[in-house]
């Protein structure tokens, strides 16, 4: 099975993303901007703009200018928990984005119903094959399912295994799979699987398109998989979505962080509203830190366990035609 072969397992997926390959860009937070994601979509993946904590006007000339920069189609990632998310989604339609991932948690039935309205493929992340369903039931166009070896907030299941339980029993969309995926091996067991495409994020994060410091990227290179570590909750009154990063200072300020605030709600300083969202917004700040700022000691180098087999500073072109070289090959030797 050659080329022609692994065309014929993803067709799904490249109908449906309208790319060459069905190899979507993970939305990572200060990293996928409109560099990244051109750059993915020029070189026939599907790149997807990370919206994060942008506001509407930042989205807007985010979106006109990756528009600029590729005549390909890429999708647009938004935060359910956003407050601003009906208006985001708003932009997205005056912008004439084909397709809008939304993670972070269920979309409302609006959202769901205004997405459809103005023609959007929507793409949804299921941890489980019942939410899965769900989903599909209210309207989304595809799945992501992501497992714990990703990078960043992650669920508690291994890519693996949620591959095993959703792919037989979610056929009637798309699905994608993400988290831990490095080679083109892998991705050709996940077709023949019954995936419809891959998403990739850590491998993106060392392109030479991608705006990160180089002191990240370098991280990224020298680290090995056990280096990335996920965070660990210590106090079941503020359920902390567990966040995959590299171990540094800034692993261990985030242990410190919880204890200090959870010590100050037992206290009766802050309310329990207020100190949960001290714990989340701790990795804003730390992520930026070291995207933007460099700062690898105390940020946050949220990297996915597929970080041991980044070697090198390349073109975004040669990682997925290696991606894809590599996906031939192992269907050829089967």
């Amino acid at each position: 099975m050659s080329e022609a072969g692994l065309e014929a397992l993803w067709k799904r997926g490249t109908d449906f993303l309208g790319s060459k390959y069905a190899i979507l860009g993970g939305a990572m937070t200060w990293v996928s901007d409109r560099n990244l994601v051109a750059a993915i979509s020029n070189a026939g993946g599907f790149g997807v703009l990370a919206c994060g904590g942008m506001n509407t006007e930042q989205l807007k000339a985010e979106i006109e200018a990756t528009h600029k920069m590729t005549d390909k189609p890429f999708g647009v990632n938004l935060i359910t928990l956003h407050p601003d998310i009906d208006d985001l989604i708003d932009i997205l339609g005056e912008c004439d984005i084909s397709h809008v991932v939304l993670a972070g948690g269920i979309p409302k039935a609006p959202q769901i119903a205004k997405i459809k309205s103005f023609g959007a493929k929507l793409m949804c992340f299921a941890p489980t094959a019942t939410l899965a369903k769900k989903l599909v039931r209210s309207g989304a166009d595809a799945i992501i399912i992501e497992g714990m070896e990703a990078g960043g907030h992650i669920g508690p299941v291994s890519t693996s295994v949620l591959a095993q339980e959703i792919l037989p029993v979610v056929q009637n969309v798309p699905v994608f799979v993400a988290g831990g995926i490095g080679r083109g091996e892998a991705i050709a067991s996940y077709l023949k699987m019954g995936a419809a495409g891959v998403q990739l994020g850590t491998r993106f994060v060392v392109a030479e398109e991608c705006i990160a410091h180089p002191n990240f990227k370098k991280a990224f290179i020298s680290a090995k998989a056990r280096d990335a570590i996920a965070s660990v909750q210590i106090d079941p009154q503020f359920p902390v979505i567990p966040v995959r990063a590299l171990r540094n200072e800034g692993t261990e300020k985030f242990m410190e962080t919880q204890r200090a605030v959870v010590g100050s709600y037992h206290e009766g300083k802050v309310p329990l509203s207020e100190a949960q969202m001290q714990i989340e917004l701790f990795w804003g700040g730390a992520l930026r830190r070291a995207v933007v700022d460099g700062d690898v000691v105390t940020g946050s180098i949220m990297a996915g366990q597929s970080v041991g087999m980044v070697k090198k500073i390349e073109p975004t072109a040669d990682i997925i035609n290696e991606l894809v070289e590599q996906a031939c090959a192992s269907l050829s030797a089967a």
